[in-house]
């Protein structure tokens, strides 16, 4: 892969530097001196008013018209809300360049008001350098998490334990309004009200100014905003109905939550405030049979019995923005709250047996009592500025600062059965995690002349992750709780990474291309120490490396671009994933990591081609990606009863697919959408001394169709599907989630009425239920069937004030959600 990096270098460089004709600008909102993008430029002969080129804006608000010949034009720029402007007699000569600089569209707001859109809605925005998918075209998410949304796009996938993969990886970075984050994915999408969501960018092979963080690239939220001046507010509320099926659960689920997006511009002031409260139980259960081998003998211990979740989140949200003229931004924000998630496993061990040469022994059961308590309480505030340059240069920095204390206790009981009040072992362990982070950002556009637009940026990023890790065995003699040394410990991760990066991009007629280099130096240090003074140890690691990415595209026409893009990237190591002392999960079960963990470099190719005709489109991409350092959970056998599970580095795995996508509009109530991702993965490598060698066909689909019945009443069915899969040491079944949504709306749009049915099942489809194996060829075998709740009926209102007026961002956890 490392050899393939000169050629495509070498293939960019080689394109053509010739000369052209062209018009280009830069479109503002006159009112902020904030980029418009996707406004509209079309050009037109002065001499019969035939549109002869056109084009859209940019991130920034640039455009550019090229390849025009020799004449006179008029122009006009315009977008949707805005007063459009007109350029006229515009005067080209052959290889003239016309640069009619910054653009300023004032809001017409009697023309912002009188919009109405008729049948289907577009949702979909298919781009060499990304994807854009509109939140609101997701019916069966409103009400929901940004998990929702993110499930139903192409390449993305979801399993049992409710993680989003995209290309079969959980590892990408999320922003929020174009702003970086650290956080764990699955957490920060589990926060953020999917209410408040405008629209989700997928970049799977990001340039060098972004993070090179992520495997499967960079997810970009962009919250809902506006256009013009005065107060918006949007309300939501949740109510679950009483669970269909329980699974004999000893506790009710709650469903239940409400969250606003409140949102004040007035002039060069932008105020916004939100607040969300969600509860959001769900009932299971857990099949289970393990056993192990040592020598003669094997032991069985199948199970059967509760798993539940229970879980409450609930934070505030404040941002204030202030642009004293249409060269100058700040933005100030704050963010706090509370993520609360208690997982039930209370399993019966009914028969409990081992056989050995010439007989076995006699069954033992005993029922585990067993409650994990993972909580987060958080603050974090951002401080943030922009200045633009009348050439069209920008200068942007950014600070950001988090405390977050993570941790919470498990609790684990065996004990007899039918008879409770026996007590054959009690345990409890718990940990405090207070984390300490910051990160700055310089960042620095400029357009030397004909060259293109080239970036230049620094990036320093410090972490402080403090761990006391505490296990107590109650004495059932003495009744008094005694510490177990070699599962307590503390453990101190820092790390520190000094950035640096060279972007450039330049476009030349139907061509566009990028190139750049991302350096970082990363120091990491990482002390633990045990509760008997045993051990004192200091693992250190660190590494300088560039990560280098380029793209190419070719718009052959209107209708067809064709790609190629390679990116290199990384994905780093949590302090859980390399905390070495066990952690109780289940009676048969201990969890630990390793503190020796390489960091993850990943390659990515991709080829691809995107087509549209009216209002459809679709694209198909081909892609390879090599991961190095490959990172997986891994089983040994404990003792006889109980596995333990390892976080450890197990080799190389490849992935070699194409996903696809579509957007097909039947009529003008019909409409679906259908996204696809199939490849081969493979892992090629060694754990414990012993090879890996794992291969198969992987594939998932997310499809869903929408029909308006009337102007106010619509359903949608959703479907995604994710195919069985391997793992370094065995197998994940495969996995599927029907659901059909039914939405209502009054008061010319202000309020929404949803009926979600989540998870259809009726009892016959086996949905929201997975199946995950392992083995190890005469150590042993572990299978569980977990089942997840089913039928799940929830009713979400929304009522909006001022639809057309909402800019809500916010500022998003940079550390501390990563280790949650």
């Amino acid at each position: 892969m490392k050899a393939l990096l000169p050629l495509f270098l070498l293939l960019i460089l080689s394109i053509p530097a010739f000369s052209q004709t062209q018009i280009k600008g830069k479109i503002l909102n006159k009112a902020q001196g904030t980029p418009l993008e996707f406004a509209s430029v079309a050009v037109y002969l002065a001499s019969d008013s035939s549109l002869v080129d056109g084009g859209i804006t940019d991130l920034d608000g640039n455009f550019s018209v090229e390849k025009l010949s020799p004449g006179t034009y008029y122009l006009i720029a315009s977008f949707l809300g805005y007063s459009s402007r007109t350029f006229s007699g515009i005067q080209l000569e052959r290889n003239q360049k016309l640069d009619l600089g910054t653009i300023s569209l004032e809001i017409d707001a009697q023309n912002l008001q009188a919009v109405d859109v008729q049948g289907q809605r577009i949702s979909t925005d298919f781009r060499p350098e990304k994807q854009s998918f509109s939140a609101e075209n997701f019916e069966s998410a409103q009400g929901g998490t940004a998990t929702d949304v993110m499930k139903n796009l192409p390449g993305v996938s979801i399993n049992g334990e409710g993680t989003l993969s995209i290309r079969g990886s959980s590892g990408y970075v999320v922003m929020i309004n174009g702003r970086p984050t650290q956080g764990d994915p699955m957490m920060l999408l589990g926060q953020l009200p999917a209410n408040s969501i405008e629209k989700v960018e997928w970049l799977s092979a990001p340039g060098a100014q972004y993070d090179s963080e992520g495997k499967a690239g960079i997810i970009n939220i962009s919250t809902k905003k506006g256009a013009t001046d005065g107060l918006y507010l949007q309300m939501n509320g949740r109510l679950g109905f009483p669970s269909i099926e329980n699974y004999d659960n000893k506790a009710g689920q709650q469903r239940y939550g409400a969250d606003f997006n409140l949102n004040y511009q007035k002039g060069k002031w932008d105020f916004s405030l939100g607040a969300s409260y969600q509860r959001n139980d769900q009932s299971g259960r857990r099949v289970g049979n393990v056993y192990t081998i040592d020598g003669d003998t094997t032991t069985y211990f199948p199970s059967d019995g509760e798993r539940s979740i229970d879980e409450l989140n609930y934070s505030g949200r404040f941002t204030l923005g202030y642009n004293p003229n249409a060269a100058n931004s700040f933005s100030f924000g704050v963010y706090a709250g509370v993520r609360d998630r208690v997982r039930t496993a209370d399993i019966l061990y009914y028969d409990n047996h081992q056989e050995y040469q010439g007989g076995e022994s006699p069954p033992f059961q005993y029922f585990n009592a067993n409650d994990q308590n993972r909580r987060g309480d958080f603050a974090l505030g951002s401080l943030d500025y922009t200045h633009s340059f009348g050439n069209g240069g920008k200068l942007s920095t950014s600070f950001l600062y988090e405390y977050s204390l993570l941790g919470g206790p498990t609790t684990n009981r065996n004990l007899g059965y039918p008879d409770l009040s026996i007590v054959y072992q009690d345990e409890y362990n718990t940990n405090d995690n207070p984390l300490n982070g910051f990160r700055y950002n310089l960042d620095y556009t400029f357009k030397p002349s004909s060259l293109g637009d080239v970036q230049i940026g620094y990036q320093y990023r410090f972490l402080d992750h403090f761990g006391d890790f505490l296990y107590e065995r109650k004495n059932n003699e003495t009744g008094i709780w005694e510490i177990v040394p070699e599962f307590s410990s503390e453990v101190d991760l820092k790390r520190i990474i000094h950035t640096g990066y060279l972007q450039w991009n330049k476009k030349k007629d139907k061509w566009s291309y990028s190139a750049g280099v991302r350096t970082e130096f990363m120091d990491r240090t990482f002390e633990l120490q045990d509760k008997a003074g045993l051990i004192d140890t200091t693992y250190l690691y660190d590494y300088i490396q560039p990560f280098f990415s380029g793209n190419i595209s070719y718009k052959k026409n209107e209708d067809l671009t064709w790609k190629l893009n390679f990116t290199q990237r990384v994905e780093r190591e949590t302090t859980f994933k390399m905390t070495p002392f066990p952690e109780r999960e289940h009676s048969e079960t201990l969890e630990q990591g390793d503190p020796t963990v390489l960091p993850e470099f990943i390659n990515t190719l991709e080829a691809g081609m995107i087509k549209t005709w009216k209002d459809n489109s679709f694209f198909a991409t081909a892609y390879y990606t090599q991961v190095e350092n490959l990172v997986n959970r891994v089983n040994t056998v404990y003792n006889d009863t109980i596995l333990n599970r390892i976080y450890s580095n197990v080799g190389t795995a490849k992935s070699i697919g194409v996903e696809l996508g579509t957007e097909l509009f039947f009529t003008e109530k019909w409409k679906g959408y259908f996204g696809g991702n199939v490849y081969r993965y493979s892992i090629q490598g060694e754990f414990d001394k012993r090879p890996v060698n794992q291969a198969a066909w992987v594939y998932s689909y997310n499809f869903n169709t929408t029909y308006n019945f009337t102007k106010t009443l619509s359903s949608q069915f959703t479907l995604n599907y994710l195919s069985k899969r391997v793992t370094a040491q065995g197998e994940d079944s495969r996995f599927y989630q029907p659901s059909l949504n039914i939405r209502k709306t009054f008061l010319d749009g202000q309020l929404a009425l949803n009926l979600l049915w989540q998870n259809i099942d009726m009892g016959l489809l086996k949905s929201n239920e997975q199946r995950i194996t392992t083995w190890r060829t005469g150590e042993f075998y572990t299978t569980t069937n977990y089942i997840y709740e089913v039928d799940m009926l929830i009713l979400n209102l929304s009522y909006t004030i001022n639809r057309s007026k909402n800019r809500a961002k916010f500022v998003k956890s940079e550390f501390g959600e990563k280790e949650f």
